[in-house]
């Protein structure tokens, strides 16, 4: 089982047209023919859009008649931040299952509402501000580089979309290659958080191991951690590496992403290292050696 795409699902693209759209599209198509089955615009329904090398695909004016037309079962979303919220909410009303969002620098304010109305809905929103989700050989849909993945048994779930590449670089140098690596950026206020990926990764017979990468900032580790040793209570366990980015940062400094502030001493990195290690998580003192850290780790 791979872990919210494979190669049978079917994505559409909200923000197709545009240049970052289109760039990503024609990426996704090109990795083991990810099945990107049209675009939505507006203004443009009726049209079609076609890559560099000749890919074409019909665009609709809405999501609902997309998903009418296609069956599909996931939307990537490229919208400009003034616009991505209301791009999410009409996948939600249009009932996509799974909704990615590239875009960053989201109003807070926006996705406010837009949690609102997930919680309330059947779909399940990846991101904002996240480079999406790749399983190798399956499908690809985000911005992740699908020439450093390969097939094999490590789920990668992480808030750095850079430390993801890194990790995946990694696993796949050490032979042992991933499942499913997930990308749930790094914003105060989003839709998949780590308990819900690694809920996913401990039912999936597949993924043998696990790195989960996170940041200084909010308790969403902390809370992470916590469920690795409620599970573990009921025997479901795996092999876990993990690392925490900004450990150097001064306090009440953001460092780039806007979830990663450290207020009212909550959010630092030692207790989320802490919290990470007392859940059985090797913590890797370098990005630069997750990979060697889980083969350590399954070395026992």
């Amino acid at each position: 089982m791979s872990i919210l795409v494979n190669k049978d699902t079917k994505v559409i693209v909200q923000g197709l047209t545009g240049k970052t759209g289109t760039f990503h599209t024609e990426q996704a198509l090109a990795y083991y023919g990810t099945q990107m089955v049209a675009g939505v615009h507006p203004a443009k329904g009726g049209e079609k859009w076609t890559g560099s090398k000749g890919e074409s695909l019909p665009i609709y004016a809405s999501v609902a008649a997309a998903k009418d037309a296609t069956g599909a079962d996931a939307s990537v979303i490229y919208v400009p931040p003034a616009g991505a919220a209301a791009a999410i909410i009409e996948a939600i009303d249009a009932e996509i299952p799974f909704i990615v969002c590239i875009t960053e620098g989201i109003p807070v304010a926006d996705m406010v509402k837009v949690k609102a109305r997930l919680e309330k809905s059947k779909s399940r929103l990846l991101g904002p501000n996240c480079p999406g989700i790749l399983t190798p050989e399956q499908c690809k849909i985000g911005i992740m580089p699908g020439s450093i993945f390969k097939k094999g048994s490590v789920g990668i779930v992480s808030r750095s979309g850079t430390l993801t590449y890194e990790a995946v670089f990694q696993t796949t140098n050490a032979g042992l290659g991933q499942t499913t690596a997930v990308g749930i950026g790094g914003d105060p206020v989003k839709g998949t958080e780590f308990i819900d990926v690694l809920e996913m990764f401990l039912a999936d017979d597949a993924t043998q191991s696990i790195i989960m990468i996170g940041e200084i900032g909010g308790s969403a580790e902390e809370e992470a951690a916590q469920f690795l040793i409620d599970e573990a209570k009921k025997g479901r366990k795996k092999p876990m590496a993990g690392f925490i980015a900004g450990r150097t940062a001064p306090k009440g400094r953001t460092m780039g992403h806007a979830g990663a502030v450290i207020s009212g001493g909550k959010g630092g990195a030692e207790d989320k290292i802490a919290a990470m290690e007392s859940a059985g998580i090797r913590v890797s003192s370098s990005p630069a050696k997750l990979g060697e850290t889980l083969v350590q780790v399954l070395k026992g």
